[in-house]
């Protein structure tokens, strides 16, 4: 069994799939096999609870001092700034995105780790809750929840495990994570930087392997204090329910249909109309549109839209395709072959259902699970392609003559992670933010988040948050401590 072939990771020690079982790991660039890892299954999965229902109960790491929690955790950001070229290559290798992307995922993880740190080591020791007498001192202090399932999907393989390993660990809690069948070779790396920094073993637990059998029985075990997952929403559904019958903590984030709303006011010049169509071209296709909080949505004020399209589709067209490793590369592969498929079938219900095409709409010549940035014009909330998230690089256009239509047209979706407004008016900025049902909400920007600000979704985007306060808090359980420092007899009965 080659070392490649041992990346479950239980109880501190890698090894092989309990059934030898293994997966290839296809580069999506030129569809060829460029790794091999472990097939786990229900076996791996209930060796890897237990190991991290241990490591929590009677290990060390729940009740390590914080300082030396967040010790571990700066530490894993120095590992990450050390390994930066060879783990953001991996990851553009694995998922398809260019180096560039990588190497900024990889800086990300590292922020994360740290704002995590920080956080927890500027927290006081617990809420003191006013109990209006002398006599008793009340508090509320935050306990780990315990052993946390983390799921995570196939597009930010690194970023996706970062947000929830960083503050898990930060609470003290253990964890099993299961990466995407198709891009899991960045978080074998991570938890090799977490061994290397000084975890306890036992705290962090990985079994690569399907959703359908890892993902599901992580979802259902009863020694799972929490589950994490984030990914489709049928997936999601799916886990929530697994979970219900054991009554444990659920958060989801469950990708979104997010619109990128322009007002004619906000390219009232040719700067400003210029930075309108990049920032929209980058909403849209970065990463081949395979982001969560992609503005595939474009809703665009009637008299600007002819202009605005026009040069929309000119740019999107000279957007250089090519393996993430190319530094020419604007925009890399499809992750895998089902969603080139899923892809091309959006386009042509499109089409189909009446919308005109502007840009893309086919995949070049050549190896690779390739796909031209594609810009579907004269599009109606009707169409599939308008409702449903494609994770793919398709932009569809949608227009709108009042403020009120274009908040109408923004929250009618069954989706609300995020969302822009475009505009140079300030009032108008903040009351079309106001009223946007969404997670985040960009004015004049798209796509940047900060580790300090919670992320996460109304509607079926999800439930819960990552990162921010909100995303510790997830981690861990309130309890309230009433000490009277006085007691005596209440009474109540005569005896």
């Amino acid at each position: 069994m080659s070392a490649a072939q041992q990346t479950i990771h239980v109880g501190g020690e890698w090894r092989p799939a309990v059934s030898g079982a293994t997966r290839d790991i296809i580069d999506p660039a030129d569809a060829s096999v460029f790794a091999v890892v472990a097939e786990g299954d229900v076996s791996d999965t209930d060796d890897a609870v237990a190991a991290a229902r241990a490591a929590f109960d009677d290990g060390s790491w729940p009740r390590t001092p914080v300082a030396e929690r967040a010790g571990l955790l700066r530490r894993v950001a120095t590992l990450l700034e050390r390994d930066r070229e060879k783990i953001g290559a991996l990851e553009s290798r694995d998922a398809g995105k260019t180096l560039e992307e990588g190497r900024v995922d990889v800086d990300c993880v590292r922020d994360a780790f740290r704002y995590f740190a920080d956080l927890v080591m500027n927290e006081s020791g617990g809420r003191v809750v006013d109990a209006g007498t002398d006599e008793v001192h009340s508090v509320v202090v935050h306990e780990p929840v315990g052993v946390c399932a983390l799921i995570t999907p196939w597009n930010y393989p690194l970023l996706q495990a970062s947000w929830k390993i960083a503050p898990a660990l930060a609470a003290g809690n253990t964890f099993v994570i299961k990466p995407s069948e198709i891009t899991p070779l960045t978080t074998v790396a991570l938890i090799g930087l977490l061994m290397e920094a000084g975890l306890p073993q036992g705290v962090a637990n990985l079994v690569t392997g399907a959703g359908a059998t890892v993902g599901a029985r992580l979802a259902e075990h009863p020694d799972v204090d929490l589950v994490s997952f984030t990914g489709g929403l049928s997936s999601g559904t799916k886990v929530a329910r697994a979970a219900a019958d054991t009554v444990k903590k659920v958060a989801l984030e469950l990708g979104g249909k997010n619109p990128n709303v322009v007002f004619a006011d906000a390219c009232a010049t040719d700067e400003s109309f210029d930075t309108a169509v990049d920032q929209a071209l980058n909403a849209a296709f970065i990463h081949s549109g395979q982001v969560c909080s992609a503005g595939s949505r474009l809703i665009v004020e009637e008299p600007l839209r002819d202009r605005f399209v026009t040069e929309l589709a000119r740019r999107a067209e000279r957007i250089r395709l090519g393996r993430g490793t190319d530094p020419d590369a604007e925009c890399g592969p499809l992750v895998s072959g089902q969603q080139l498929a899923k892809t091309e079938d959006f386009v042509a219900s499109a089409i189909a259902e009446g919308a005109v095409l502007r840009a893309g709409g086919e995949r070049p010549e050549g190896p690779g699970y390739f796909y031209r940035p594609t810009v579907l014009d004269r599009c109606d909330r009707r169409m599939r392609v308008v409702r449903e998230e494609v994770f793919g690089p398709v932009l569809t256009v949608e227009t709108f003559r009042t403020e009120e239509e274009a908040v109408t047209l923004a929250n009618d979706t069954e989706y609300g992670l995020a969302g822009a407004v475009w505009t140079a008016d300030a009032g108008r900025a903040r009351r079309v933010a106001g009223r946007l049902r969404h997670g985040t909400v960009w004015i004049n920007d798209f796509h940047p988040y900060l580790p300090q600000a919670e992320w996460g979704g109304f509607g079926k985007s999800g439930i819960g948050r990552e990162l921010g306060p909100t995303g510790l808090a997830e981690y861990r359980e309130a309890k309230h401590i009433y000490q009277n420092l006085a007691p005596r007899p209440v009474r109540w009965f005569a005896g």
